[in-house]
């Protein structure tokens, strides 16, 4: 995949931080795991060691994953983008058509993007049915139950 992770500073900081994390501490404890379970005797016969060993195989891809969201990234900076139109780092007011509910959400990467903060992937439907819109033009997200229609009220950066 060699598509680009569009990310703030910030969300850029906590990959490194929680890739660190992972690297030293979460391979320091899978170890220690390891060598407790090894401890317990016969090892063909020792499910404690097979969940250990799955646990640091877990751990390892999780951080090989990670050092590929980090390998893509591209930071931008939030100053000098565009809020004439839907957008990565954007902020967008959308109002359901059918039911008037407003709601804002940022566009964000995959990475970074948390629902409970209001901050949806670029990637996801929601996210794609509204990159590119204007103020006044209306997205239709598609959904399990149909298409949702929504209006761009306004866009905003930072």
């Amino acid at each position: 995949m060699s598509k680009y992770e569009y990310m703030t500073q910030e969300g850029y900081d906590q990959l490194v931080a929680e890739l660190d994390d992972l690297k030293s501490r979460g391979r320091r404890e899978a170890a220690d795991a390891i060598a407790e379970a090894r401890d317990k005797g016969d090892l063909s016969e020792n499910a404690e060691y097979d969940a250990a060993k799955d646990a640091q195989g877990m751990l390892e891809f999780k951080i090989n994953e990670l050092e590929k969201v980090m390998a893509r990234a591209r930071i931008l900076d939030e100053s000098q983008l565009d809020d004439s139109e839907v957008r990565v780092l954007s902020n967008v007011t959308i109002k359901n058509v059918k039911l008037g509910k407003e709601i804002t959400y940022k566009i964000v990467s995959e990475s970074e993007a948390d629902l409970k903060a209001k901050k949806i992937s670029v990637d996801s439907p929601m996210g794609m049915g509204l990159l590119g819109k204007k103020v006044g033009e209306v997205a239709i997200v598609e959904t399990p139950r149909g298409g949702i229609e929504f209006e761009v009220v306004n866009i905003t950066i930072g």
